[in-house]
């Protein structure tokens, strides 16, 4: 997996690509996340466009980041959701956990129309 990052409005976005398989993805993802706290950032879209497969592991990284930026008082968020990874968060029933949205803007969009910070 590789990981690049950007930032939009104050909205740190994180876009992975390749595969999220636990490993070293996960520490790569994790670390990225707990720098982003430490930093002060703590509204967070994980770009998903680019990821070709996510296995139990990698929900339980996305779920583990969700979990450290909520207990920070910031949010996770995931953007284009590919139709593989939309099946298996139905599956697992975590599709009713994560907010999902069709495009970055989107997302980026719905932190001010939350008003979460």
């Amino acid at each position: 997996m590789q990981l690049s990052e950007r930032e939009d409005n104050g909205v740190a976005i994180l876009m992975p690509s390749g595969k999220i398989m636990g490993g070293p993805d996960a520490a790569i993802l994790r670390e990225k996340i707990h720098e982003l706290v430490k930093g002060g950032k703590l509204q967070v879209v994980i770009d998903l466009a680019k990821v070709d497969w996510m296995n139990s592991n990698g929900l339980g990284i996305l779920i583990s980041g969700m979990t450290t930026l909520r207990d920070n008082n910031g949010d996770l968020k995931l953007a284009n959701v590919t139709e593989k990874i939309q099946s298996l968060l139905t599956i697992t029933k975590l599709i009713t956990v994560f907010e999902a949205y069709d495009s970055v803007p989107d997302a980026v969009q719905s932190f001010s129309a939350s008003g979460s910070n």
